[in-house]
């Protein structure tokens, strides 16, 4: 091999130390062909070091968070998929790190994991648009990126999550029934999730495709980080232009949104609390339903997607195809056909409490019926008279 054909593979290999004993093994097949064909034999070096590398051994998985302050992320999400990852691949690891909702630490945490040798990333973006810069360099480190919960700018390999649509049309469903005959006259608050989400769009566009020409839609607001006391700011100002008796009914995105809108209605003295939404299934949540506080919240159930999630870094950890987990195809700005499991979310309001969150072992009984909320639990059918919990229908 002449030394420039040598000097060009060294070059190559230097983002990913551990690739280089691959690439030369790689390059050894091709020591019959000329320097015009030296490009093409290291960039050949390159895919086949990656398979060969992701082929043996096991795994090293990053999972990469935005927060830890929606209740789902510790409680389900992570301890899911980490428990997946072990399922099917004993030795494989898996790092983890939160974001704490911010953007500079998600991308310093994807490039420290990328320098640390991670072969997959399971990543859930803080700032979808912000984390581009970041996707690119996994990719060009041959770290392939899963989208997870929602959908990061890049070139990622995969994403699975809920349908947002779906996500939408039910709480504006629901916000419709709750309203009945009167809804056409009602006033309706739209308390959205971050801009920075681009699942907040697309809930959003969900619950409008229900509402638009249904309802009057008099304020509608973008709650800055998701969190609960930006929606009560937003909320308390929806009531002192509108008036205490100028909301109908609220659609709040999801159930941190929906504590933060109530919390405000009560401030309020608004009384009864007109209906409100909300998303996540939370345990709040669904006491907030049965003290008749939220009229609904959106399950989605939490095992089938972190479940997923982890199947499919696997496989592109390993060189495979998502072709056998994937049925679905979806684009961001930058790549079109991004294999995808879209899956579908599950409306729960008080008559369904049993059938959906408890009987799918999402949580016990005597987790959602504390003292504080026993007698709204025995008016619901959760518990007979003497606490003692009723069999999941």
């Amino acid at each position: 091999m002449s030394p420039s054909c040598t000097r060009w593979t060294v070059i190559r290999s230097r983002t990913r130390d551990r690739l280089r004993a691959a690439v030369a093994a790689a390059l050894g097949l091709v020591l019959a062909v000329s320097l015009a064909a030296c490009g093409k034999a290291a960039q050949l070096g390159e895919t086949m070091s990656v398979a060969g590398t992701r082929h043996h051994g096991p795994l090293r998985i990053g999972l990469l968070l935005p927060e830890n302050e929606i209740v789902r992320f510790e409680r389900f999400d992570r301890p899911l998929i980490q428990q997946r990852v072990k399922q099917l691949c004993p030795r494989c690891t898996v790092s983890y790190s939160s974001a704490q909702h911010d953007p500079a630490a998600q991308r310093f945490q994807i490039e420290a994991m990328i320098s640390n040798g991670i072969d997959v990333l399971i990543l859930d973006a803080v700032d979808t648009k912000a984390v581009r810069h970041s996707v690119i360099q996994a990719h060009r480190a041959h770290v392939p990126v899963i989208a997870y919960d929602r959908i990061a700018e890049g070139p990622i390999a995969g994403y699975v999550s809920f349908d947002g649509g779906s996500v939408g049309r039910l709480q504006g469903e629901a916000l419709l029934r709750a309203l009945g005959p009167r809804a056409r006259s009602s006033q309706i608050v739209m308390m959205n999730g971050s801009s920075t989400d681009p699942n907040a769009g697309w809930f959003e566009r969900g619950a409008l495709s229900v509402l638009r020409g249904k309802v009057k839609i008099v304020k509608s607001y973008e709650t800055v980080g998701w969190r609960p006391e930006n929606a009560n700011r937003n909320m308390s100002a929806a009531i002192a232009a509108l008036g205490p008796y100028g909301v109908d009914g609220v659609l709040a995105a999801n159930d941190g949104l929906a504590s933060g809108v109530i919390t405000a209605l009560k401030a309020a003295r608004i009384h009864p609390i007109p209906p409100v939404t909300g998303q996540d299934a939370e345990v709040a949540g669904v006491q907030r339903i049965l003290a008749g506080e939220q009229y609904m919240t959106v399950y989605k159930p939490f095992k089938p997607e972190a479940y997923t999630a982890a199947e499919m870094a696997i496989a592109v950890g390993h060189g495979r195809s998502l072709n056998g987990i994937a049925t679905q195809r979806v684009n961001n700005s930058t790549t079109r056909g991004i294999p995808a499991v879209l899956l579908e979310p599950v409306a729960v309001t008080v008559h369904n409490i049993k059938s959906t969150v408890i009987k799918d072992g999402l949580y016990r009984v005597d987790q959602i019926c504390t003292k504080n909320y026993a007698d709204d639990c025995r008016k619901a059918g959760l518990i007979d008279r003497d606490g003692a919990p009723r069999d999941a229908e």
